[in-house]
């Protein structure tokens, strides 16, 4: 069967437009037009992701996103006209997957749809399994806490290990400064983000082949760092 995609958007043109571009790519479309209608229809149908425009007519998108965390973790990427790095920092701290900016192309929600939808299949599938990442030359197995390359250990300290786990988790998903302190340091230190660089570049010396231009573990300007790697 195909996905289902609902889409929680309250402009018509915009609507439209949206499930025309999903129904020639096959995928299964749901409506809502209020951030209440939505909370019900993905409550009812459950759908395999969600696009979520923040500005709804009856409350705010980020509340949606809050009140839908609380029992499900669909794959949901927030469709908003706010370009400031702090709006796309709230709602991924607040659990979204993925952030367009509109005027977006179609090409690109399509590519990141289907990102989206791979790695919440990968995940999971992967809650009872030994989770095993291969980029290159490089092995992140994260049942044994080995990291290998060409067969080689390369050695991580303990908060490195948790770091790297931490990104291979959610690999292909950008995770905010903000997440990554409280889950690795803990609450006291989510405003040092510097400390969480120093971290960064410690493993980007040790895993990528040229670590002044990393392709491994990349920088989301203003907002995080996603592991970059996809799900065969």
């Amino acid at each position: 069967m195909s996905p289902t995609i609902l889409i929680i958007e309250d402009e018509a043109a915009q609507l439209r437009s949206l499930r025309l571009a999903l129904e020639t790519q096959s995928y299964t479309v749901l409506e809502a037009s209020t951030g209440r209608q939505g909370l019900e229809v993905a409550a009812l149908q459950g759908p395999d992701l969600i696009l979520l425009d923040l500005g709804l007519p009856d409350f705010d998108g980020l509340e949606v996103l809050n009140q839908l965390r609380v029992w499900s973790q669909t794959p949901v990427i927030i469709l908003s006209i706010q370009a400031h790095e702090r709006g796309k920092i709230a709602t991924l701290d607040a659990g979204a997957d993925d952030y367009l900016t509109k005027p977006f192309s179609i090409p690109e929600l399509l590519a990141r749809i289907r990102v989206a939808l791979r790695h919440f299949v990968w995940q999971r599938e992967q809650q009872a399994a030994v989770s095993v990442l291969v980029w290159g030359d490089l092995r992140i197995d994260r049942g044994t806490q080995r990291v290998t390359r060409s067969g080689k250990l390369i050695k991580l300290t303990r908060t490195e290990q948790h770091l790297l786990d931490l990104l291979a988790r959610h690999a292909g998903k950008v995770l905010t400064h903000t997440q990554i302190l409280n889950a690795v340091w803990g609450r006291d230190y989510t405003e040092d983000v510097h400390y969480l660089q120093v971290y960064i570049s410690r493993l980007r010396h040790k895993l990528e082949t040229v670590p002044s231009q990393p392709e491994l573990i990349l920088t989301e300007s203003g907002i995080g760092y996603r592991l970059n790697w996809e799900p065969a």
